[in-house]
């Protein structure tokens, strides 16, 4: 089958369980695709081929031995690639640092052990920013994760490396972690479904160095069924109308209580509230690219089409919230441990808020995180007045690659002869760029991006452009069913 990467992952499954593909000739299909792509799209750092084969190999001598009626694992066979800040035993994780030593993670972190335990097979770890603090998919390790919609442009961050390989079939999903909007910012930019969901729905096992809970794991996907299929494995908890449940991990849901099963439900017509207020507009006044405002133009005749009540919702955010989200965004950065002679190779950005980190104090921290609490708790309270809140995914079309730094990526060299621009206007882009995303993640919520409009008139024509829908807690299979009855 020339076309394996064009099969919907869970169509993938379903030959891989059948015995029509086996893992082995769907694994070398995917890492051919790598090695032709990488090298211009930049959306791999590491490719573990021979390793990935051998695991495709011992997969397929388990499907030869099982009994008739033994089950396989619920991603037998899979390929999926991980961003390069989860741990995979044996590989180096370089967190997309130059200032790290180069050391093979000695286990799995929790999001591989999960995926590879539930039978998928890693190609090797995805292109990242530095500690996965920014929008964009850039460091000082390798050349830049590109849109491969146009490779000029940016795909995104800080899962960009995971959203440009889903996007350019180099592998079938991925998952990502979203601690700000890493997941729904790559995935609007490089035109996929992006699902972070609420806290503690995934668990989050690597996340130490977030004191405010910022960070869940979700997948990336071309669809609804195939994201649910990846949520599935990530989560032990089932979708129910009354919130999670505690369940075992999904092995193909026979009960009908996992999240594929429940994306093929339609869901009941919803009061929709849509907004473009943002709490960031107080520091950072932006303005919504024209593209943007065509995308959630799309999402509310897609949304009323389908039967939802959508209506203007006036949001009222607090004007202390930009420092009190960067305070605790960055506070990870300044405990992380890298070697005094080692600061100078780190970026711009990390090196300026890790010296502000280390400057803060533990009280000025408590402060913020006491805040951003209280935000929480008053956004919850004005969101309730919906089922669903619905923005635009991104203010401004994919940015071409540089462009955040003013490092000239995208005149095609690289390594840059030098990262110009400042750590305070990079910043400033990001937020001006993204001002919808960074809220879900305090306020635990779960959300979407969906790829509803492209800037030359058709899918896959110019420019991807979506919408986020957030939900209230315990709203991932809902969310999903939304994405799925509009065409996604």
């Amino acid at each position: 089958m020339a076309d394996i990467h064009r099969l919907p992952a869970v169509e993938l499954r379903a030959a891989l369980r059948s015995g029509e593909l086996s893992a082995r000739e769907v694994t070398e299909h995917f890492l051919a695709r790598i090695e032709e792509s990488n090298p211009r799209l930049g959306a791999f750092i590491t490719v573990t081929g021979p390793r990935a084969v051998a695991e495709a190999a011992a997969a397929d001598a388990l499907f030869a031995r099982r009994r008739a009626d033994e089950p396989l694992p619920p991603l037998h066979g899979m390929p999926v690639a991980f961003k390069d800040l989860t741990d995979v035993a044996g590989v180096v994780t370089t967190h997309g640092s130059a200032a790290l030593d180069r050391r093979p993670a000695p286990a799995d972190g929790a999001l591989a052990a999960a995926l590879r335990g539930a039978g998928a097979i890693s190609l090797g770890k995805t292109q990242v920013p530095e500690f996965g603090l920014t929008a964009y998919s850039e460091n000082r390790i390798a050349p830049p994760s590109r849109n491969p919609y146009a490779l000029s442009r940016s795909s995104g961050g800080s899962s960009g490396g995971s959203a440009a390989a889903v996007a350019a079939g180099l592998v079938p999903f991925a998952p990502g972690t979203d601690g700000g909007g890493s997941i729904r910012i790559p995935a609007a930019a490089c035109g996929l479904l992006g699902l972070k969901p609420g806290r503690g729905v995934v668990p989050a096992g690597e996340s130490s160095g977030d004191p405010a809970s910022l960070v869940a794991a979700g997948p990336l996907a071309r669809t609804a069924a195939d994201a649910a299929l990846l949520l599935d494995v990530l989560s032990p908890k089932a979708p129910s109308p009354g919130g999670p449940a505690p369940r075992t991990p999904a092995t193909g849901s026979p009960d009908g209580t996992g999240y594929l099963d429940a994306v093929y439900r339609a869901p009941a017509s919803l009061r929709i509230g849509v907004s473009l207020d943002s709490p960031w507009a107080g520091i950072f006044p932006f303005t919504s690219d024209p593209e943007a405002l065509d995308a959630l133009d799309a999402g509310i005749r897609l949304l009323t089409g389908a039967g939802h009540d959508v209506v203007e919702a006036g949001i009222r955010y607090d004007n202390r919230y930009p420092d009190a989200f960067t305070t605790a965004w960055t506070a990870g950065v300044g405990a992380a441990r890298i070697a005094p002679h080692r600061e100078a190779l780190l970026t711009p950005l990390t090196r300026t808020f890790r010296r502000r980190a280390q400057q803060r104090s533990a009280a000025k921290l408590n402060e913020c995180l006491a805040f951003l609490r209280q935000f929480e708790r008053d956004t919850l309270a004005q969101y309730s007045a919906w089922d669903l809140i619905l923005t635009p995914a991104l203010a401004q079309t994919p940015r071409p690659v540089g462009w955040f730094t003013g490092s000239g990526h995208g005149d095609g060299r690289w390594p840059s002869p030098e990262w110009a621009g400042d750590a305070d206007s990079d910043y400033r882009r990001q937020c001006e760029f993204a001002p919808w995303s960074s809220m879900v993640n305090v306020c635990g919520l779960p959300a979407v991006s969906i790829p509803v409009h492209w800037t030359g008139g058709s899918p896959g024509t110019g420019l991807p452009m979506g919408i986020q829908l957030i939900g209230r807690p315990g709203s991932e299979a809902l969310l999903l069913q939304v994405a799925a009855q509009l065409g996604f």
